[in-house]
Parts: structure tokens; C-alpha cells; sequence
């Protein structure tokens, strides 16, 4: 029987290219997010191409229990995940006095509680089997504060320290936890958070989604912990240890302001 892998945040960007390397390698997949009618156009174009088996699971992730509302999906459907991957996620960009709570409490629940109940869901029922394999997609924002991002790298800050520590929990149990932390990516996530004016992304040529789909899904296969895309991003995420907090916070401030 072939594989399954369980992919959120699956109708765009990272979510869409992991959901097209898996289905290339024979794998079956369970495609979850809000857009029901792009993860069908999805399932028809991976199935009709890759013959695979896809099935879609339209749902908003931010919902209180709506990962244990597609688990139980999945239980029910008799479909066993050996992939998971917790991909859906999104960011905002302003000062933390101005910017939306509803739109924040949302992305914690999203970034944070939807991706910590699947990790536990499905990690109980790998370590049934001795094995399995989860990726918790996380940032280089992850590594330090981010002044106008204040809410979003903090829920990445919380992805990274998680997963870090589950993988070391089930080190010795045939499973692997990996924390894919990509910088900036062309992938619509600036557009959804409204940083197009940050100096972080405007002017640059950044990477795209595919190539961190690849970086990521390699990771993962090879049982890394921390994944951390491009050179330039792993000497800058390493390097912020041996900076003091005041010089880090400063620099990240300018990274991270508004295009002039």
C-alpha cells in the first residue's frame, strides 16, 4: 500500500509544491484548507497526472478543534498518515499597538493550536507504529524578535522550541520531527500579511516556493531537526547567539521596517 501524506495549508505556495513532490514520489496525500475549489482542481491535476489518491478536506484551521475535526475525518476514512506536515500559517506586518487582535488571536490559533493538535494527534498514532515523519514548517523569524512582526515571529519562535523538543522526545522511536525554517519566499504569504512595503521583500529576489518545497522535503526524508533554507539565512540565524539581544533587536527592526 503506498503512503499518505497529511499536508495543510496545501492550495498555495510551499503547501501546493510539498503537495506535488509528494504525489511525484507515489505518495497519497490528504489536502487540507480553507479553499475547497482550488484543493479540488489540485486533486484533479496530481491524480490525473501522478495516479494517486487525494482527498481534500476543505477547513479553517484557525476554528477552535479543527485539527481534531480532520482527524477524526481521517480516522473514520480509515486513512493512516505517515507524513505529516503542518504547513498552514500566515503573518501580519504593522506596529503591534495598531494592527488587528482578531486578526492575530487568529493567527495564533492557526500557527500555534491548530499545528500543536495535529502534532499530538497523529504523533500518538505513529508511535503505535514506530514510525513516521512530521514537518512543522516554521521561519528564520523564528531566531529572533521581530519588531512589526512582533505576533507572527513569536508563534514561530513557539514552532521552532516545539518542535525541537518533540524530536528529541521521540529520537529513539523510529519517528522524526523536522522544523523547516525558510526566509523570505515567494509564495503569496507577503501579500496576506501586507508586507510588500517591508525592506525585507521589496526590491529582492527571493526564493521560491518550489525550491524551499524541495530544501524542506529532503530535510525532512533525511531526519533533520532544523532545516534552515539558504546559506546566507543559516549563518544569520547562527550568528544571533553570539550578538547581544539590544544589537539583535535593532537590526531586526531595520530588516523588517518600511521600504523608504
Amino acid at each position: 500500500m503506498k503512503n499518505t501524506a497529511l499536508i495543510t495549508g496545501a492550495s498555495n505556495g510551499i503547501g501546493l509544491e510539498l503537495a506535488t513532490i509528494f504525489a511525484s514520489m507515489g505518495v497519497n496525500l490528504v489536502l487540507v484548507a480553507r479553499n475547497g475549489a482550488r484543493l479540488n482542481e489540485l486533486k484533479a491535476s496530481l491524480e490525473n497526472k501522478f495516479h494517486v489518491q487525494i482527498y481534500v478536506i476543505a477547513k479553517d484551521l484557525s476554528i477552535a478543534n479543527a485539527a481534531h475535526a480532520v482527524y477524526e475525518e481521517t480516522k473514520q476514512n480509515k486513512i493512516e498518515i505517515d507524513y505529516l506536515i503542518n504547513n498552514a500559517g500566515f503573518g501580519d506586518f504593522g506596529m503591534f499597538a495598531e494592527t488587528s487582535w482578531e486578526k492575530e488571536l487568529q493567527m495564533i490559533d492557526l500557527n500555534i493550536i491548530s499545528l500543536t493538535q495535529f502534532t499530538k494527534l497523529y504523533l500518538q498514532d505513529m508511535l503505535q507504529r514506530n514510525n513516521g515523519k512530521i514537518m512543522n514548517v516554521a521561519s528564520t523569524a523564528a531566531f529572533q524578535p521581530g519588531p512589526t512582526m512582533a505576533v507572527y515571529c513569536a508563534t514561530k519562535a513557539y514552532v521552532l522550541s516545539f518542535t525541537e523538543a518533540v524530536s528529541n522526545e521521540v529520537a529513539d522511536k523510529g519517528i522524526t520531527v523536522t522544523a523547516l525554517c525558510p526566509g523570505a519566499t515567494e509564495s503569496g504569504f507577503q501579500a496576506a500579511a501586507a508586507m510588500e512595503e517591508s525592506k525585507l521583500v521589496k526590491g529582492r529576489e527571493i526564493p521560491g516556493a518550489k525550491e524551499v518545497a524541495i530544501y524542506g522535503y529532503e530535510a525532512m526524508m533525511k531526519g533533520k531537526t532544523v532545516a534552515i533554507h539558504g546559506t546566507m539565512n543559516y549563518i544569520m540565524a547562527n550568528s544571533i547567539r553570539f550578538i547581544p539581544r539590544a544589537i539583535v533587536l535593532k537590526v531586526s527592526r531595520n530588516i523588517l521596517g518600511k521600504s523608504k
